[in-house]
């Protein structure tokens, strides 16, 4: 493994389990076995690293999101992308890395929980900035697919539908207890058919 990789990956389950305000650089560089010198050379400090910790994981991830989104509109009829391809291009991605050890998995998933309630102003423009990218891309989509809702509901049940994704990945294993073990959290393909189909109803639901 190389030292950058080492630092990033230390740092991610470091930045995980204590939040970014509870982990110093020393930590950082005992966990990964590196020098100082290494982080300053990749990444200049830990508020650069922070950035990079989350970029290595959700550059590929929105990516992947407005890929599987743009395929679906170029096979649709008539233009018209049907809402539940439009809802699993968002949140398919999303629940496989969450299940993915190597793209960060559950640590990564514990990270972003931390990041949301972070009352840092920086780190949370580093969060609004990698959200805009996937909201102007796929706003418009639902829009389009929810034509006749109006807009208090449109933002409310687009709302909804982050909460119902996000508490689905970062707290998928309390499924398994409160089920008595019917419900696999491992079923990823299984579970995101089931979120889609979930997320669909309740978006175009009459109000």
């Amino acid at each position: 493994m190389d030292t950058k990789t080492k630092i990033l990956d230390s740092a991610e389950q470091l930045f995980a389990h204590k939040g970014p305000s509870g982990v110093s650089l020393r930590q950082i560089i005992s966990k990964g076995n590196v020098n100082l010198a290494a982080i300053h050379y990749h990444f200049g400090g830990k508020a650069q690293l922070l950035k990079e910790v989350l970029n290595r994981r959700l550059i590929p991830l929105n990516e992947e999101r407005i890929s599987l989104l743009n395929k679906f509109e170029e096979s649709s009829v008539n233009k018209e992308t049907p809402l539940n391809q439009i809802i699993e291009a968002l949140v398919g991605p999303a629940l496989r890395l969450s299940r993915d050890k190597s793209k960060g998995g559950a640590v990564f998933m514990k990270l972003l929980g931390r990041l949301v309630l972070e009352p840092n102003q920086d780190v949370q423009d580093l969060l609004t900035i990698q959200f805009e990218t996937v909201l102007n891309r796929f706003m418009p989509a639902l829009r389009r697919a929810l034509p006749k809702l109006k807009p208090v509901d449109f933002f409310w049940r687009t709302h909804f539908l982050v909460g119902a994704m996000a508490h689905t990945m970062a707290d998928s294993e309390r499924i398994m207890t409160i089920s008595g073990g019917v419900c696999d959290p491992d079923d990823t393909e299984g579970n995101i058919k089931r979120l889609v189909s979930f997320l669909t109803a309740g978006l175009e639901v009459e109000s």
